[in-house]
């Protein structure tokens, strides 16, 4: 019975000895934390969950992970240690499902990342950044009011060239996002000579990144600056390596999906008109949800008749249906435009045909004094930022809509936005959170 009671006094020191024996693969400067912030898959927000998981089959050693994702290493470092392993765990055993839905989805986005990629001769693995940000989803808003499957802000995206009005959302558009993230990626490395750290500052600004480095004594590496960032920024690079990691190797973690969504053969179609997404799938034979997909940039299933020409992507058969009656499809769509937009005034709360804009408040401003500067109305910004009175705040966030483009490619005057009203380095509106 002594015997029997000391083996079981010994257990726990087994255990914890093999604890530690796993953990010593981490990186020195950046132990276990608490907690790690995950990507919740559906409203894309950052929840936080325990980094301490031990769900890993037994024989998928910390050596093993290692080698495997030395393997996979291009020119992008996949380090692994604690965090790292806290991630896997966490898509392997905790989200299956966010594995299975990134492998159906993966062969719509990954050739057109692959192409913009190797255009701006950059590393390939940088594909897998979307599925960190958006889980490949065109549309996806997080609360931050962050759009697309790069996940670019108002702020970000115009300055990669994304405009975004009541009718479109370039943001929302994967060939233009993925030009603008590539862009962006471009100009942080230049600025970090480090993958990893231009990766951070992707998600939480240069200037949040560049503060972190000062602050560590300016240290070098993602893993040495690790305690002086944010715990989002924190968590970003582990996760993407893990995700990396659970992509190539679900099939050995019992994870399996045959389904594959593809894009459906599709031709483009130039409009300078009212452009009705149902009325042109009716009289074309084909489905409004296609064309929604093929368009996600599209945001009311229409195209103003503003002056400018759009390029859209229609169905094949659509194509070929509209060479056979393109007069009577075409007028027909345009015809909707009078019915259509009355239901879109009355329903678009005053932003009908305006561009969305930004505008940081400044000391002194009241909320009837940017509404004069702008040319809107008191009661509409208080809808469109949720206000239920017009105490505002310097610095606070406030979302205008502007009036439509004049012209060719014109806007309408408005103030110039001084350093005091721009969003500062390193908030959310400098990254692309």
């Amino acid at each position: 019975m002594r015997k029997i009671f000391t083996i079981l006094l010994f257990i726990p020191i087994l255990l914890k000895a093999q604890h530690e024996t796993r953990d010593s693969i981490a990186v020195a400067q950046a132990p276990v934390a608490d907690s790690v912030m995950v990507r919740d898959t559906v409203k894309t927000e950052w929840v936080v969950m325990p980094s301490n998981l031990e769900f890993i089959p037994a024989d998928e050693t910390p050596e093993l992970i290692a080698d495997r994702l030395g393997c996979l290493q291009q020119e992008i470092p996949l380090d692994y240690n604690g965090k790292v392993q806290g991630f896997i765990d966490y898509f392997l055993v905790r989200d299956r499902e966010y594995v299975r839905m990134v492998l159906r989805k993966k062969d719509l986005f990954f050739p057109l990342f692959e192409k913009k990629l190797k255009e701006h001769h950059l590393p390939e693995e940088l594909k897998y950044l979307s599925i960190i940000e958006s889980g490949l989803n065109p549309r996806a808003t997080s609360r931050a009011r962050a759009v697309g499957l790069w996940q670019f802000m108002s702020y970000t995206g115009r300055t990669f060239g994304l405009r975004h009005d009541w009718f479109t959302d370039d943001r929302q558009d994967p060939e233009k996002a993925t030009e603008a993230a590539c862009l962006y990626l471009e100009q942080l490395y230049s600025l970090f000579h480090n993958w990893h750290l231009a990766l951070a500052a992707y998600n939480s600004g240069p200037g949040t990144v560049q503060r972190a480095i000062r602050r560590s004594g300016h240290k070098k590496t993602f893993w040495e600056i690790y305690n002086f960032l944010p715990r989002e920024t924190r968590s970003y690079v582990p996760q993407y390596i893990a995700i990396i990691y659970a992509v190539n190797y679900a099939a050995d973690h019992n994870i399996h999906e045959i389904a594959r969504e593809q894009v459906i053969p599709n031709d483009t179609l130039s409009v300078n008109q009212f452009f009705h997404f149902d009325t042109f799938a009716h009289l074309t034979n084909t489905c409004a949800e296609d064309l929604q997909n093929l368009n996600p940039g599209i945001k009311k299933n229409a195209i103003p008749d503003d002056g400018k020409v759009r390029t859209i992507k229609i169905p094949l058969i659509a194509k070929e249906n509209l060479i056979l009656k393109r007069k009577t499809v075409l007028d027909s769509t345009a015809s909707k435009k009078k019915e259509w937009e009355a239901i879109a005034k009355a329903m678009s709360n005053g932003t009908y045909g305006r561009d969305q804009d930004v505008y940081y408040v400044r000391y002194g401003d009241a909320l009837s004094t940017i509404a004069h500067r702008f040319g809107v109305s008191v009661r509409h910004l208080r809808e469109w930022n949720n206000l239920n009175g017009n105490l505002i705040r310097t610095g606070q966030r406030l979302i205008i809509w502007m009036e439509p483009r004049i012209g060719k490619g014109e806007t309408t005057p408005k103030p110039t936005v001084t350093s005091s009203s721009a969003p500062a380095a390193g908030s959310h509106a400098d990254g692309i959170r």
